[in-house]
């Protein structure tokens, strides 16, 4: 069944752990309607769903956000359950196949992450750019794509040198967006996390926890998953008027140039 009315529809891609996950909940905090997703209908996909629907309407999105053909029908389907989407977070991603030296990088770890991050993120929000312009829209609902690139969209990780250029990539793919679809008044943000807690950092997170203590990031901590979803909550809920196009460094100051 529809939600309807004037509440705001969001689709967070890689949202059955981690950041997305986080992002969904506080999502629905706002009073959003959140389609979470994950690649495959599986146990943590519908954990996710039970504990963002706690909170508020949502659905299990199930798709391989690298399967440009099925964009399309991924978002029909989170419609036809939720109503119009308001929202995309661009949120799935990968990190590298093995960490290691640029020079034997292989080709398999460089498409896989320029695949998730940077080509899925582009063509989804494509499709979901299209289907917002191809209908009449209520302009008191603000509209907005959030895509969540990383730190290393700027710094370099030499031992990451792949993901470092998908997220870059990424990153001017939100650039491009904000300028593209600034006329019709879809807000575009570019939120980069810097050193968050979370499984795919669970490998390294203790190491940069003493760096951040030691004085890499201004703030002597690394972060959680929930801070950077209340910042994506707060972008995609207009809570910074007259804005498209800004990256929010979620990096506890740690790219502050300083001496």
């Amino acid at each position: 069944m529809s939600v309807s009315g004037m509440r705001p529809v969001a689709l967070v891609t890689g949202s059955s752990r981690g950041i997305g996950l986080a992002a969904a909940k506080a999502l629905a905090l706002q009073g959003f309607a959140v389609a979470v997703n994950g690649p495959v209908d599986d146990a943590e996909l519908r954990a996710a769903v039970v504990e963002v629907s706690a909170l508020g309407p949502c659905v299990a999105a199930a798709f391989d956000v690298t399967d440009l053909a099925g964009h399309d029908a991924a978002l029909v389907a989170v419609e036809a359950a939720l109503g119009s989407l308001t929202t995309l977070v661009n949120n799935a991603g990968v990190g590298v196949l093995s960490r290691g030296d640029l020079l034997e990088v292989s080709e398999a770890s460089w498409d896989r992450c320029m695949g998730v991050n940077a080509k899925a993120a582009f063509f989804l929000a494509q499709a979901f750019a299209k289907r917002v312009l191809g209908r009449a829209r209520n302009e008191m609902v603000f509209h907005s794509i959030v895509n969540v690139t990383s730190s290393n969209a700027v710094a370099v990780a030499v031992q990451r040198s792949e993901y470092c250029a998908s997220k870059a990539a990424a990153a001017m793919v939100s650039k491009a967006l904000a300028v593209r679809l600034g006329q019709e008044n879809i807000a575009v943000y570019d939120v980069q996390p810097g050193l968050i807690a979370t499984e795919m950092t669970a490998p390294v997170i203790e190491m940069y926890r003493k760096r951040a203590e030691d004085g890499l990031t201004l703030f002597p901590r690394v972060g959680t998953p929930e801070e950077i979803g209340a910042i994506i909550a707060s972008l995609a809920s207009g809570k910074l008027p007259y804005t498209t196009g800004q990256v929010i460094s979620a990096d506890a100051g740690m790219l502050v140039p300083r001496f």
